[in-house]
């Protein structure tokens, strides 16, 4: 904001960078710059390698400059002759930092030698970011009198060095961020704060060799809110019969549909024809980029397979229509407004928040100004009003882009969204009762496939499977590359070969790792830090066709019991005789449906751990 002191205050468009220079004879200092752009060249372009990765530049700068300080010295200098708002300050001269909220956030710093300097407002977000960078360089610390002031006090980095060799500063770090923004942390860097914490409060072996059931229950519940272990409301137990599964099926995958193929099945109004052979082929190879604009919004129910070229136009313009509607609502909400509508802020911040950070490395999002990020901002903010009650929560973006980079629309990519979301609503609800669902059904799969892998789990405290639970979430969104994640995506939207497919993808991959991990032996922090590191290191083709082979073996199974069942979606011959007649894989039933469990010969007794109880957590401030 301007200095001047007039009632209606202008606020100044510009960036604010930390400069790390490194000279010859002395140690390194880090200098923040403000710069406005030049009037007399307001076309300047903007220098992308500095700015499109940092959060905290202002999307609305139109352009910066670079300012050479003599001498090296930025500190003395607090004006330009060119521009009478730029500024530039060495840390070491910076005493302390105010940091207040109006709607967004603006920050003021204050320099050792009184000089007040001008308030820096973030419209876009990324006050966090920067302060989080400039802790790089200096030591700020909560003022115990006002919570709103900052101490700074500068160190040496070279001194720095010997301490971080004693405290590993990317833990101690993420153990602070967990608590202020636990959602992002745990998609982020989960595996290194599970280390810290549970290496924390770790018995000692020679005391106790495994920590109570109990207490890793209420870590876990620490560790991801919403998802508390349930340890006294056991809802039975289950006879899990030891049989062998037989042989699994080869699985062959084929290459993706072509535009010549996707033609081959429109009629000449348009519609889809011989739609079950269609999503069988897309099932099996997937679609090319060329197909996937139009395919995608069959596959999400935006267009009926049924439909004509004209009566998918008219859709299309009442769906714009609709759109806007909503559109409007929030972009006609005045600053008055917004002050008084604490969700409405809450939802705008953690949205300028996520989309400033994500799929920043894809060409798409990449850059400042970008087109793609200002769709990705605005249908966000759209999907609040069409669904007010759960707003905007931390990750949707992770479920919006690949859909936006697909259409290139924001209409289409906003309807496709709200479709995808219909199926993922549950995983961002408060109670959360779509994960605890999914980890649940999860391990019901895994006990069935492989018994003696989730027993080691189990003596491992990991039969939780909370390892799984950023696969669930985002549906492998932060597992795969970017255009892996399109091919799962579409496969998955086929509803073939079963429902819950994803599941088996979770045990596909778990299959392909579960040698390694019991061959070395793995605890839980090596189990958990393992998994985690397979992010980006995926063979998708792999998967799929696992997958695929898991489902064929499941299917064959004579006796499947009544959960599997339940949760695949797959019909099951209900007379004894038939059954018999079919079965030949092993079994997991219930005692309490099953009378013939009882008299099997080889089975184990097993209670329940994967169950989950509810705990509420704030939305939308993540998870």
């Amino acid at each position: 904001s301007s200095p001047d002191e007039s009632e209606d205050q202008d606020l100044i468009s510009g960036f604010l960078r930390i400069v790390d220079k490194v000279w010859v004879l002395s140690d390194s200092s880090s200098v923040v710059e403000w710069t406005q752009s030049s009037e007399d060249n307001p076309h300047h372009p903007i220098d992308h390698q500095l700015s499109y990765e940092t959060e905290w530049d202002m999307i609305n700068a139109v352009s910066f400059r670079r300012k050479v300080h003599a001498h090296g010295d930025g500190g003395s200098n607090h004006t330009n002759v060119r521009n009478k708002w730029a500024f530039s300050f060495n840390v070491c001269d910076l005493r302390s930092i105010t940091v207040k909220c109006e709607g967004w956030s603006y920050i003021s710093f204050s320099l050792k030698d009184a000089t007040a300097l001008p308030a820096i407002h973030f419209h876009q977000g990324g006050s966090t970011a920067f302060l989080d960078s400039l802790r790089k360089s200096v030591q700020i610390n909560e003022s115990p009198d006002d919570e709103s002031l900052l101490i700074v006090s500068t160190y040496c980095k070279t001194f720095s060095q010997s301490f971080e060799n004693l405290l590993d500063d990317t833990n101690y770090g993420l153990v602070q961020k967990f608590k202020k923004d636990p959602y992002t942390t745990t998609l982020g860097g989960f595996s290194k704060v599970t280390n810290y914490l549970f290496d924390a409060f770790r018995v000692p072996e020679l005391e106790c060799h495994q920590r109570p059931a109990e207490e890793v229950a209420d870590l876990l519940g620490e560790l991801i809110p919403g998802l508390e272990i349930n340890q006294q409301e056991e809802p039975g137990f289950e006879v899990i019969t030891r049989l062998d599964l037989g042989p699994r099926p080869e699985v062959q995958r084929r290459g993706p549909v072509t535009m010549e193929d996707w033609a081959k099945y429109q009629d000449s109004e348009g519609r889809i024809t011989n739609v079950p052979h269609l999503k069988d082929l897309i099932f099996k190879g997937g679609l090319c980029h060329a197909v996937r604009r139009e395919a995608w919004k069959f596959l999400l129910s935006y267009f009926p397979w049924n439909s004509t070229h004209e009566e998918r136009k008219l859709l299309q313009k009442r769906k714009t229509d609709e759109y806007f509607r909503m559109k409007l609502q929030w972009k006609s909400v005045s600053e008055e407004q917004e002050r008084r509508n604490s969700r409405l802020r809450d939802y705008r911040s953690l949205i300028e928040k996520d989309v400033n950070r994500t799929d920043r490395n894809n060409k798409f999002y990449e850059g400042l100004d970008n087109p793609g990020l200002i769709l990705l901002h605005d249908i966000l903010m759209t999907y609040c009003m069409y669904d007010f009650d759960l707003g905007y929560v931390q990750g949707l973006s992770d479920l919006l882009s690949p859909i936006l980079f697909v259409m290139e629309n924001e209409v289409d990519a906003f309807w496709c969204f709200v479709s995808f979301m219909d199926e993922m609503r549950e995983n961002f609800e408060e109670q959360m009762q779509g994960m605890k669902t999914q980890l649940i059904q999860l391990s019901t799969l895994l006990r069935l496939l492989d018994l003696a892998f989730w027993n080691y789990l189990e003596a491992q405290d990991s039969g939780y499977l909370y390892f799984c639970f950023r696969w669930l979430l985002i549906r492998f969104k932060r597992e795969l590359q970017f255009q892996d994640v399109l091919r799962l995506w579409e496969v998955m939207w086929t509803r073939l070969p079963c429902q819950n497919f994803h599941l088996l993808v979770c045990c596909a991959i778990l299959d392909s790792e579960k040698q390694k991990i019991m061959d070395r032996k793995y605890g839980f922090n090596e189990i958990l830090k393992h998994i985690n590191e397979l992010s980006m290191k995926l063979d998708i083709e792999e998967i799929l066709s696992k997958s695929e082979a898991i489902c064929m073996q499941i299917k064959n199974c004579k006796d499947l019991p009544h959960s599997v069942s339940e949760i695949l979606g797959l019909n099951t011959v209900t007379e004894p005789s038939a059954a018999l007649e079919t079965s030949e894989y092993g079994t997991l039933e219930s005692p309490q449906t099953s009378p013939r469990s009882t008299n099997r010969q080889d089975h184990v007794v097993t209670n329940g751990h994967s169950h989950l109880k509810e705990t509420t957590h704030n939305v939308p401030a993540g998870i």
